[in-house]
């Protein structure tokens, strides 16, 4: 799971990073105490203090995106993101002046350092994004058809780098193919095998009956050349699920796709943890929002809403309130909207940082609710959604979730075509699911949260 959540690229680049970041600073305590710097590193906290200026660097180039797009559209901007980054690294020295005076960098290993990061950090990142990302061997993917699947699959190959894959081309008829050549019809496929020497054919015909090269393909597959559907590479570049090339069989006869019961008892031991945790911590800021919440508008600190959890079961889903008391009355059940109208000025602060959310813990203590998991949906549009959507049923088959592998990567939406793309995040979440996942949504809810994505 973590070659999916982490590729190669990126992994290579957070290693070759954290070197940097190291040596900087260790160069700059050889040149600027007046102690020998083995001494200070070993005896006066000095590893750990340079361990702690790197980890809040790497932090503040991973809120910034800067580890899941490689891509360098912008020199200007890239080096705007590392002074945001090194602003945080000196700001989190002015707060440990106060606190915790032994972890404070000496002035200037902390200066000289970080200007040298300054200089090297953005010129590694332009060198590594270009000449050594075409270097680092790219798997070279052909694409046997041209639908539309196998299309979305080519240009996420090209706008993700950091996926590491080539695109040769497109095997097919069709010469106005924006994402690719066409590099010959198919019935020309084992020689365009030979000619191109692929590491991976990606099978995306519109129309395969008396078309598909089924017996070439074999071959190809028994010569040591990976043959995947385009559905199967979709799901791997994009984190989620095909539903255009799902079919009901895919559901019935895969051994991959249902959650294993060991991972979901699992998964229960370390969301009640966590969740007895996170109240005991929350609790203060529980009691202050509850009675801001009560302050700024008429009605009661905690919203209350039946929503459908584990096999379709009906629960309460408790929220601080963040709307007006009255927000239904006159419509009825509705999607939250951007800019909705009803949501309150304090309410709208809650949403955006995900504090409405918090409540949820007592759930999670109840065994209703899990840390992470597809977002419980209210009755009244699951009845809708079962007949509009195909397998929105299956997302039931776990339990709901606080936060979940849809919420960090999608936009809440409240439109037919955004709950299809949130249903594809959930079967590949329910697919996926493993404590490795679980704790890198927590991991990544956090910037989520930090950074007011998501929610309306």
């Amino acid at each position: 799971m973590l070659h999916k959540l982490v590729p190669s690229t990126v992994l290579a680049l957070l290693i070759s990073e954290t070197v940097l970041l190291f040596s900087a600073y260790l160069l700059a305590a050889y040149r600027f105490l007046d102690i020998d710097p083995a001494v200070w590193l070993r005896y006066e906290n000095g590893a750990a203090r340079v361990s702690l200026i790197v980890a809040i660097l790497l932090l503040g180039l991973y809120f910034q995106d800067l580890y899941s797009d490689l891509a360098v559209k912008s020199r200007f901007l890239l080096f705007q993101e590392v002074c945001m980054a090194i602003g945080a690294a000196f700001l989190s020295q002015a707060l440990l002046a106060y606190a915790a005076p032994d972890w404070v960098m000496p002035k200037w290993i902390m200066m000289a350092g970080s200007v040298a990061i300054l200089a090297v950090l953005p010129a590694w990142r332009i060198l590594y994004s270009g000449l050594l990302m075409q270097s680092l061997g790219k798997e070279r993917v052909l694409f046997l058809g041209s639908s539309d699947v196998a299309r979305q699959v080519a240009r996420r190959y090209l706008e993700k780098p950091e996926l590491n894959k080539a695109v040769i081309g497109f095997i097919d008829g069709d010469a106005n193919i924006d994402e690719g050549p066409v590099v010959g019809p198919v019935e020309s496929f084992s020689a365009l095998v030979a000619q191109h020497k692929p590491d991976c054919v990606v099978v995306g015909m519109a129309e395969r009956r008396q078309r598909m090269p089924v017996m070439e393909l074999l071959d190809v597959n028994f010569s040591g050349i990976r043959v995947e559907d385009a559905g199967v590479a979709f799901e791997d570049a994009f984190g989620r699920v095909c539903s255009q090339q799902l079919r009901p069989s895919h559901l019935i006869f895969s051994r991959e796709l249902g959650p294993r019961p060991y991972t979901m008892k699992i998964q229960s031991v370390y969301s009640f943890v966590i969740a007895a945790v996170g109240l005991v911590l929350a609790a203060p800021l529980m009691a202050i929002v509850a009675a801001l919440v009560k302050l700024t508008s008429p009605g009661p600190a905690l919203f209350r809403q039946r929503r459908v959890g584990l096999l379709g079961k009906p629960f309460t889903l408790y929220k601080f309130r963040s709307m007006r008391r009255d927000a239904e009355a006159r419509t009825g059940a509705v999607w939250a909207t951007r800019d909705d109208p009803r949501v309150t000025g304090l309410g709208r602060f809650l949403r955006k940082s995900r504090i409405d959310e918090l409540p949820q813990l007592f759930k999670v203590l109840r065994g209703e609710m899990s840390i992470v998991g597809p977002r419980p949906e209210r009755p009244e549009f699951v009845n809708t959604l079962n007949e509009q959507i195909p397998f929105y049923r299956q997302r039931h088959c776990v339990k709901p979730g606080i936060t979940g592998w849809a919420q960090i990567n999608h936009r809440y939406g409240d439109t037919l075509e955004d709950t299809v793309t949130t249903i594809e995040y959930d079967l590949y979440y329910i697919k996926q699911l493993s404590p490795a996942l679980d704790f890198y949504i927590m991991f990544h809810t956090l910037k989520v949260m930090l950074l007011y994505r998501g929610a309306q």
